[in-house]
């Protein structure tokens, strides 16, 4: 009996002196934590701050390539002008048409000063492939918050046949007339592409603009879509 209760005895102070051992480890981690952020603090860490990226930073010219449809290589010839114009001297850029690939090629030049020049002028290039017109895709270079947002028809609601071709119809309206009212309405442009449909213009107009057409591919009437429109427009002309 007093062998075990020496053991025990025993077994209890080499927990004891483990515990002891462990809290000092411890609180020594944590005096050292302490004392670093101290020194942190004291000290005063200095964020890490990255100087902007201008084109002359960059030595190795960018190209963008655009590719044109067949159905958009006339009105670009026409419109070339009007396309180049804006690209050179204002983003001083360097752009030619490449006839064999179709493609509209894009370049920075030695006077290039934006960065983000590239991006906006194959924006603007690709917007006016895709159907709009050379004054509403110009918009792209001027502004900022403009985007495109491409869609089918199908992708609301499977149609085939006649019924597609009524779907679309309901879209454009007659003359053109729905179109034109979504378009003055939610301050876009719409493009209308057999079953693809193109919106140009801000976030919030946009998720306007597509509300009303998906809701005329569905089956709505105008009548109840405009009035729809009516109510959108007066809240946002409210917020802003």
């Amino acid at each position: 009996m007093t062998e075990v209760v020496e053991t025990k005895q025993v077994e209890n102070v080499i927990s004891e002196q483990l515990l002891n051992t462990e809290s000092v480890k411890v609180s020594n981690k944590r005096s050292r934590d302490d004392e670093e952020m101290k020194d942190s603090t004291e000290g005063g860490v200095k964020k890490t701050s990255f100087p902007q990226i201008t084109v002359e930073d960059t030595e190795e010219e960018q190209i963008r390539k655009v590719t044109i449809p067949f159905n958009r290589i006339a009105p670009l010839k026409a419109n070339w002008q009007q396309i180049y114009e804006p690209i050179v001297t204002h983003l001083k850029l360097q752009i030619r048409m490449n006839t064999k690939t179709r493609k509209v090629e894009l370049k920075t030049s030695k006077s290039t000063k934006e960065t983000s020049a590239l991006q906006k002028a194959a924006d603007f290039v690709h917007a006016f492939s895709l159907g709009f017109e050379v004054n509403d895709a110009v918009a792209i270079l001027r502004l900022d918050d403009l985007y495109i947002d491409s869609f089918d028809v199908e992708d609301v609601k499977i149609l085939k046949g006649d019924n597609l071709s009524r779907a679309i119809g309901r879209v454009a309206g007659k003359d053109g007339k729905t179109k034109f009212t979504i378009e003055n309405v939610t301050k876009t442009r719409i493009v209308l592409a057999d079953k693809r449909i193109h919106i140009l213009g801000s976030y919030s107009n946009i998720r306007v603009a597509k509300d009303a057409i998906c809701d005329l591919i569905i089956g709505s009437p105008p009548g109840k879509v405009y009035a729809k429109l009516r109510t959108v427009s007066s809240r946002i002309a409210e917020r802003f």
